[in-house]
């Protein structure tokens, strides 16, 4: 539904006022039906604008006024769950710093209205992620053993290896059959220890992942948190898998062995450190990497207290 132009003039002038007095490095806008571009522009002026809306119809047009769109996959999912897909598609498309701060104007309390302005800053926004974040994946993957996973894999994003980027994958779940489509691209480094030898929650073992993570190869986790088998070449069929372009034989990989088994592959990118999550082929849960630790948080909400008559 198109905002009423005298309340969609009045929450745009609110949020640039705020950019502005923040110093903030975009407005961001998320779109509840078809903006008006022209109020938009002329409100913002200088201030670098996005707008983002998991419908096509919300950002026809915006080009024609220097508007860079982000277009948004989760349809009519929770506002702070859209919010966070538009910021890391905006890292992702260097449309954003991930350490920028931004306005952002949205839904918060009424649907199909914007009323509400905040300012994010990227670094602190992003490294919240939430246990129903890796819970909304279908896996039978324990949640304890995908943080794990993961929390393992923004480390070696973020912080590499001597002064140097490190790219690697991390295949969890579904073990058996995980393995059926690798095979030993050479020496297997955590071949003959023993179980707990091999079990990520052990500091000591996660600091040696993160040496051999500059070999070639995946790293095999079992639903438990064991590494059962590393540097490992991925065999598996990449048919009727379509990914974005820019993404290299890795990420193929990992698309690849979790639509034929059903695991779930986590990779790190080389180039930037990203953190991709790989589930059924598709990529369900990208990590943008910070100077920061990530931590995971349960996010609550406690409904309002009901008004007194």
């Amino acid at each position: 539904m198109p905002q009423k132009p005298n309340r969609f003039r009045a929450i745009v002038s609110l949020g640039v006022r705020m950019a502005r007095h923040s110093h903030a490095d975009a407005l961001m806008l998320l779109a509840e039906g078809p903006p008006n571009l022209r109020i938009l522009q002329q409100a913002a002026a200088e201030l670098p604008i996005l707008l983002a809306s998991d419908k096509d119809e919300d950002l026809v047009g915006a080009a024609d006024y220097s508007i860079k769109t982000i277009r948004l996959t989760r349809e009519d999912g929770p506002v702070y769950e859209q919010l966070t897909q538009a910021l890391l598609e905006a890292v992702a498309d260097d449309l954003l710093a991930p350490g920028a701060d931004v306005v952002a104007i949205y839904s918060g309390f009424e649907a199909g209205a914007l009323d509400s302005v905040s300012v994010i800053h990227l670094d602190e926004h992003l490294r919240r992620l939430t246990s129903r974040d890796l819970r909304e994946l279908e896996t039978t993957v324990p949640l304890d053993t995908l943080k794990s996973v993961v929390d393992l894999a923004v480390e070696i994003g973020r912080e590499g290896r001597e002064g140097k980027r490190v790219g690697t994958m991390f295949v969890v779940g579904n073990t058996k059959k995980v393995l059926e489509n690798c095979h030993p691209i050479g020496f297997d480094p955590v071949k003959g220890y023993k179980s707990k030898e091999r079990q990520l929650s052990d500091p000591r073992v996660r600091e040696g992942i993160k040496e051999i993570a500059q070999m070639d190869g995946a790293f095999i986790v079992s639903p438990d948190g064991v590494v059962q088998a590393a540097a490992q070449y991925v065999d598996a069929s990449a048919a009727g898998i379509t990914l974005s372009k820019g993404l290299g034989a890795r990420h193929w990989a990992a698309a690849s062995v979790s639509k034929t088994t059903g695991a779930v592959a986590v990779t790190v990118s080389e180039s930037n450190g990203t953190v991709r999550l790989f589930q059924d082929g598709e990529v369900v849960l990208r990590i943008e990497p910070f100077h920061r630790p990530m931590k995971w948080k349960d996010f609550e909400v406690e409904p309002p207290a009901a008004a007194e008559e």
